[in-house]
């Protein structure tokens, strides 16, 4: 095949996973701008003839959007801070510790992985009830925790592997503990991994929908993608408020996926050549 010709198939390959990517969204942010009689018309205008911020103040004021945003922020950063302090000490037990059947374990948390959320629903609500943490964020902080646990250990393991361990021994002479070693040497070293184990457990928080609304049956302990739902009526579907709600949401994975974009693909692509 002829370079010219290889190229171009990349970039049709290329665009073609742009737009399917990038086309829901502008999609949803046109909707956003529109009328509900825009909306109906026939035929379907893709654009908005006149644009309009209605929606956006109508999303703040009919919901507790800004409180549905907070619920959201403070579960998805706790669990995370939560998910990858103990995915570092799990993944760093793994690869520097004599731990028997050390392949049986990394494959049984690839396996748990695969489990279906919804197969752990009951569970989950009975312990939490039992526990009296219903409509707190420890109902939801610890579950998403522990669901992202074993991806992000995998993902970290396959960093802290090839550091080599002579720097960890070198810090250990020179009176640095285990601990120490895996804070100061590994953990900076793997920066790459770790920020994408990080990101992962975050928008994995952040998304999840069966767990926030099985955990909060508050309004005000909703997070942001159960909040939404509230905005449907019983007949009707505003579909122009719903997508600005939807775009509020979007935007903070955006403007996160934007600043760490580096970090976050040189970890994927480097953990995939990894093992």
């Amino acid at each position: 095949m002829k370079l010219p010709k290889r190229r171009a198939m990349v970039w049709l390959a290329g665009a073609i996973v742009a737009v399917n990517g990038f086309f829901p969204a502008v999609w949803i942010l046109f909707t956003s701008l529109k009328t509900e009689t825009e909306l109906m018309t026939y035929p379907i205008s893709y654009l908005p003839a006149a644009p309009t911020l209605a929606n956006y103040i109508t999303a703040f004021t009919e919901q507790p959007l800004l409180r549905f945003l907070w619920n959201s922020f403070v579960v998805a950063t706790l669990s995370t801070a939560l998910c990858v302090l103990v995915s570092a000490c799990a993944a760093y037990a793994l690869t520097r510790l004599r731990v028997p059947r050390r392949d049986l374990i990394m494959a049984a948390l690839l396996a748990v992985a695969m489990f279906p959320l919804i197969s752990l629903m009951v569970p989950l609500f009975k312990v939490m009830r039992d526990l009296g943490l219903l409509n707190t964020y420890l109902a939801l902080i610890l579950p998403y925790a522990v669901l992202s646990l074993p991806v992000c250990t995998l993902v970290m393991a396959s960093f802290f592997q090839d550091i080599p361990a002579d720097l960890e021994a070198a810090a250990m002479v020179d009176g640095c503990s285990r601990f120490g070693a895996l804070f100061r040497i590994v953990i900076p070293l793997s920066a790459p991994g770790v920020f994408t184990a990080a990101i992962l457990a975050f928008v994995n928080a952040w998304d999840e929908f069966l767990l926030a609304l099985t955990m909060m049956n508050r309004v005000s302990m909703r997070t942001l993608s159960v909040g939404i739902t509230l905005y449907q009526g019983e007949y009707a579907f505003p579909w122009p408020l719903i997508s600005a709600a939807l775009i509020v949401a979007i935007v903070p994975i955006s403007i996160l996926i934007a600043v760490f974009q580096e970090r976050v693909v040189g970890g994927l692509t480097a953990g995939g050549v990894k093992g």
